[in-house]
């Protein structure tokens, strides 16, 4: 092989300065136009990124976790509600109207507590509040959800209780507090267990 033959071999092999050049200048105007490109829509990316973030946990808030807030308030309310009319039924009663009164506290009652009060009421209750003329009346002071659950609740009651009888015609005013646990019963909040604290 002689020498020119060699250079014409090494001139086949490699790439012209001028191709190198052009090849550069490709490179660096896609290099421009795509930066050109990122600069454009990263703001833009940015801001739908950002919206996105603040938006997600917002709605989640409205459309899931609000409406269950609310629901719980409301369902604490009736619950509440339910407990201390539930409490003042049962507590209050005079001899002339026994069976008006004890009918009133029962539809507030469901379950062993139902039928317990029923048993209590006619063997315990009715024969003395007839005898000794004992009437009472209860009222509510406060009342405070403990415990809160889709079927269940439990409410703190806080009552004063008057006490007026044959024997003692001044009355007497106590007061007390009772654990009240409830079920929802048909969509009503009935009284299950009735837990007077010391």
């Amino acid at each position: 092989m002689t020498a020119d033959q060699e250079s014409s071999l090494n001139d086949m092999g490699a790439p012209h300065a001028c191709e190198t050049r052009a090849r550069r200048g490709v490179v660096a105007v896609i290099r421009r136009g795509a930066r050109r490109c990122v600069a454009k829509w990263r703001p833009i990316l940015l801001a739908v990124l950002l919206i996105a973030a603040t938006g997600l946990p917002a709605s989640v808030y409205c459309f899931v976790y609000r409406p269950d807030q609310l629901i719980n308030a409301t369902a604490a309310q009736h619950a509440i509600k339910a407990a201390s009319d539930g409490a003042v039924a049962i507590l209050s009663y005079s001899p002339d109207n026994l069976n008006r009164d004890f009918a009133n506290a029962k539809s507030h009652l469901t379950g062993e507590f139902l039928d317990h009060y029923g048993k209590f009421t006619e063997r315990i209750v009715a024969p003395i509040a007839q005898e000794k003329h004992i009437a009472t009346h209860a009222s509510v002071a406060r009342a405070a959800l403990s415990e809160l659950h889709p079927e269940s609740a439990v409410v703190l009651v806080f009552v004063n209780q008057r006490t007026e009888s044959k024997e003692k015609p001044d009355p007497v005013i106590t007061a007390g507090s009772i654990l009240v646990t409830l079920r929802k019963v048909n969509g009503s909040w009935l009284i299950s267990k009735f837990d007077p604290l010391l």
